[in-house]
This record gives structure tokens, C-alpha cells and sequence, in this order.
């Protein structure tokens, strides 16, 4: 598996901002040398392209004195499978963002989910009607946007499947999310899937309070290695948000930690969902 593009264009942005600083250039060197105009640098810097062009990175090499063959051959590899397409690509009209690229190459995903149960472990049916309730998708956008998701899910039935960690406020499994019957199937299978190695689900009690995540649910991504440091994802109602400033994502770890803390242990909410999707089913 040659991994995720979205991770190796991140990897590939990172590793040209260290050979520019090891070569002590600035971006207005670089740009002035090149003839590039300031922005450019800095699009590929930041990693805000989509398909990184060979050529553009062949002369920033050329520019930072790389001359070792084996060097510049995997920054070369590195940037031809950063042009690779993911299975999300075809799916671009339904994921705003990169969520799926970065998941696909996470070895531990942690998530704290207010509202909903978190898409990793939504059911076909509980995602439909939650798709369904914005009433402004037609049947095809809503069934679209489900098969998109079920897509997402794969990461966990693969081979290396990542660590999932997921904490959902007891509101979310109480809303009656497509009625009684799918809320009830949602939550047998919220039951299940806590029951793989892989996969840890705590509940946050309304009984706690106020907690530390009152603001928003969040999504951390951990990866291998230190070459792929951690990042928080947030999802607003129009825009996705990637936080990478290590301060960000220790604060949102510490965020985290403290809705572990006021959470119901495993067992604890193993018994409550089972509990709770047995009352759902006699309604």
C-alpha cells in the first residue's frame, strides 16, 4: 500500500520547507531566483495543491544545492504518488474537505461527537435520515452522500484497521434520529462495533454537566511516525477546518482527555447503549 496522496502531499510540503531552510533561502530568494511570483512558494508550502508538478520541484532542488540521486529520486516519488487519486476522488461533489484522505492513512482516530453518532459508525439508514433532514438534497444527493459515507467506514474492515476512540454525549443516542426502528438498529450497531479491538466507545452522560467540549465536537488524527505530525479536524455547517499548530492539536488532546475523564467508562456504556437500544425498540 503506497498510502494516502493527501498524506504524501502533506509530507511533500513539509520536506520542501526543510530543504529551503537547509539551504538558508527565503521565500522571496527563492522567488526572485526563480522568477516565480511570492504566492507560488508559498501555495506549495502550505500544501494547498492538488496535483504537484515535477517540473516546479525539480528546480527548487536544482535552486537548494540537492544533488544527491537517491535524495532527489524519493522527493521525485514522493511527488508522483502525492498525484495519485484516492477511492474520495470520485466522490469530490459530496467531501469538502481532505477528512477522508487523512483517515485513510491514521493509525488512531479520536473523535468527540455532540449531536450525532459519528459517521465511522453511522448506519446506512440513520445516515439517510440525517441527510434527509436538511430537505434541501434530492432522494439521488441523499443517496449519494450515504454511499460516500459507507465508504469512509471501510478504513475499519480493512487488514490494519486504525484505533478508534470515539466519545458521544448520551443526547446524540437519544434523539430520534429516522424514528424508533433505526434508531434502535443504529444503536445495536453502535453495541457491536465497540466490541472490536480496534474500537473504543464511551458515552458522556447528561448527568455530567458542563464538560470541556461543550463548544464543538473535534476530530483528532494520530499517524506513524514524526514525519506526519497529529491534526484536529472541525466541521462546521459551511467549511472544514484543519488545525496543525502543535499548541492546537495539545489542546485539543487535553480537551479530549478531560471528556474521557467525565465520561462512562467502556463497560459502563456498553451496558447503556444495549440498555438504551432495548427501551428505543419497545417504543
Amino acid at each position: 500500500m503506497t498510502g494516502s496522496p493527501t498524506i504524501k502531499r502533506r509530507r511533500l510540503s513539509a520536506e520542501l520547507i526543510r530543504l529551503r531552510e537547509q539551504a538558508g533561502l527565503t521565500h522571496d530568494e527563492v522567488a526572485k531566483k526563480l522568477e516565480w511570483s511570492r504566492g507560488r512558494l508559498t501555495h506549495m508550502e502550505q500544501n494547498k495543491w492538488v496535483l504537484p508538478d515535477i517540473g516546479n520541484i525539480r528546480l527548487l532542488l536544482d535552486l537548494y544545492d540537492v544533488v544527491d540521486p537517491t535524495v532527489r529520486e524519493a522527493i521525485f516519488d514522493l511527488a508522483r504518488q502525492s498525484r495519485e487519486r484516492g477511492w474520495w476522488a470520485k466522490y469530490k461533489d459530496v467531501f469538502g474537505g481532505s477528512l477522508p484522505g487523512f483517515e485513510a492513512e491514521a493509525t488512531q482516530v479520536r473523535t468527540v461527537e455532540l449531536v450525532t453518532v459519528p459517521g465511522l459508525l453511522q448506519t446506512a439508514a440513520y445516515a439517510t435520515a440525517i441527510f434527509q433532514a436538511g430537505q434541501v438534497l434530492d432522494q439521488t444527493a441523499v443517496q449519494r452522500r450515504v454511499e460516500a459515507r459507507q465508504a469512509r467506514q471501510a478504513i475499519l474492515d480493512r487488514g490494519d484497521p486504525p484505533q478508534l476512540w470515539v466519545v458521544i454525549d448520551e443526547a446524540a443516542l437519544r434523539k430520534m434520529v429516522g424514528g424508533a426502528k433505526v434508531m434502535a438498529e443504529q444503536l445495536d450497531h453502535l453495541a457491536y462495533m465497540a466490541t472490536r479491538p480496534n474500537i473504543t466507545v464511551q458515552v458522556l452522560p447528561d448527568s455530567t454537566g458542563a464538560h470541556a467540549a461543550m463548544g464543538s465536537g473535534f476530530v483528532i488524527l494520530d499517524f506513524a511516525g514524526n514525519l506526519d505530525p497529529s491534526i484536529v479536524y472541525l466541521e462546521t455547517p459551511t467549511d472544514n477546518l484543519f488545525l496543525e499548530r502543535p499548541e492546537e492539536v495539545q489542546a485539543y488532546t487535553l480537551i479530549f482527555n478531560r471528556v474521557v475523564a467525565a465520561a462512562l467508562t467502556v463497560e459502563e456504556s456498553a451496558r447503556y447503549v444495549i440498555a438504551l437500544a432495548d427501551q428505543t425498540r419497545k417504543k
